[in-house]
């Protein structure tokens, strides 16, 4: 015969759970250092995300000022070119250190 018992009438199966980590056990009073160097590091990462591009680009548009240079005299001066990137380069670096100073920067205040 089926044992006619309903779903609501059983008992419920008891599990075995353990908690891996909890607040008690996590060490949160930490040195600090980290907080210190690491706006260091997002502020290195800044800097170099806008020097590094122009470390190249600002010489080559000082050449495009030079009639003399031999790049200039094959045809017009691509000064135009030199400026626009600038800017354009410089732009999207603002947009990229907002979005990284608002996500890293922001984080290590919060632990105070």
């Amino acid at each position: 015969m089926e044992d006619t018992t309903t779903v609501a009438a059983k008992q419920p199966v008891t599990e075995h759970r353990e908690a891996y980590g909890t607040a008690k056990t996590e060490n949160l009073r930490d040195f600090g250092w980290w907080r210190f160097f690491w706006p260091l590091v997002v502020l290195a990462c800044c800097v170099a995300l806008v020097a590094i591009p122009l470390i190249f680009l600002v010489p080559l548009l000082i050449m495009s000022f030079n009639p003399q240079n031999p790049a200039n005299q094959m045809g017009e001066p691509l000064t135009w070119l030199w400026i626009v990137m600038i800017l354009l380069i410089l732009s999207l670096d603002a947009i990229i250190i907002r979005g990284l100073s608002r996500a890293l920067l922001a984080q290590a205040g919060n632990y105070r």
